[in-house]
């Protein structure tokens, strides 16, 4: 396999062969953001991607290879026909594996027709990852991510229409403390709406390079302590609706680790919250990271 740049795939990837479909991210404008910087996005020649998928067959020839990641950021920006032609050769290769995933960026996927996705689904693109970041139409302005809530909410239906299964990230503090609970409410109606999957809370990591660490460093943003992340939490989970949603927060730049899934374990990740505030035993930032 040929990999440029530092090669980034979701935690649930860990042991998936990563592919680079594409390289880097096409919009790269997320203010919190600093994993594609150092890329100019492009999209691969699909002979070269095949070529790395016979690589990769030759490397691992005594190894199941149950699961396969498109990487980069973008890989549903790919016309439906040459997605259609890597993942017939994924199959090809490795008639073993069980998933093929990718990011979707939510304009990616609005861009596509549902029987776009539906042929996709049909083909053996099984999950998808999108970042929601945030449901609140203030924050997701002033971060850049280029997308409205009703954006998000008609992206993650047309996934979960096609049959993918869909997988959310949000982001706790990422509106800081002007928008902390505006955060909170508009992610639960956002992810009530769409009911993913799965949804995973990380926590903000402001990163020296990044357009929000300088807005920190001059006071423009207010982020928010390990406690006040925990009332953001909180707020999310006692508003959102999302029968049957895998509900996560146990990412490296999260303080401290919540589970359930919604709605029947709602109490459950309540005490959890509760048990972490009256113990306020967080994971030191030095340990922190993503």
């Amino acid at each position: 396999m040929r990999y440029e740049g530092t090669v980034y795939r979701p935690p649930s990837e860990a042991g998936s062969l990563i592919i680079q479909l594409t390289i880097g991210c096409a919009r790269n404008t997320c203010t919190f953001c600093n994993m594609y910087k150092d890329k100019k996005f492009r999209i691969r020649p699909l002979n070269e991607v095949a070529e790395d998928l016979e690589m990769a067959r030759n490397y691992y020839n005594r190894i199941q290879v149950r699961r396969i990641f498109l990487a980069d950021g973008d890989a549903l920006i790919v016309k439906t026909e040459d997605l259609l032609y890597i993942i017939d050769k994924c199959h090809e290769y490795f008639p073993e594996v069980e998933r093929i995933s990718v990011y979707g960026a939510p304009k990616d996927i609005i861009n596509k027709t549902p029987q776009d996705l539906r042929r996709l689904k049909e083909a053996g693109l099984d999950m998808v990852y999108v970042g929601l970041e945030s449901g609140a139409d203030e924050v997701l302005k002033d971060v850049k991510k280029g997308v409205t809530s009703a954006e998000m909410i008609e992206a993650g239906k047309k996934v979960r229409e096609a049959g993918m299964v869909l997988s959310m990230t949000v982001i706790s503090g990422l509106g800081g403390k002007k928008y902390w609970q505006e955060h909170a409410l508009g992610s639960a109606r956002v992810i009530s709406a769409i009911k993913p999957e799965y949804v995973g809370f990380l926590t903000l990591m402001v990163e020296p390079g990044t357009e929000i660490y300088d807005q920190v460093q001059r006071g423009e943003v207010e982020l928010l302590n390990p406690q006040e992340v925990l009332d953001e939490t909180e707020l999310f989970i006692r508003n959102v609706d999302a029968q049957g949603t895998v509900f996560r927060s146990n990412h490296a730049s999260n303080y401290t680790a919540l589970g359930g899934t919604l709605n029947g374990d709602k109490e459950k990740i309540l005490a959890q919250i509760e048990a972490s505030r009256r113990r306020s035993s967080f994971r030191p930032d030095s340990f922190r990271g993503i």
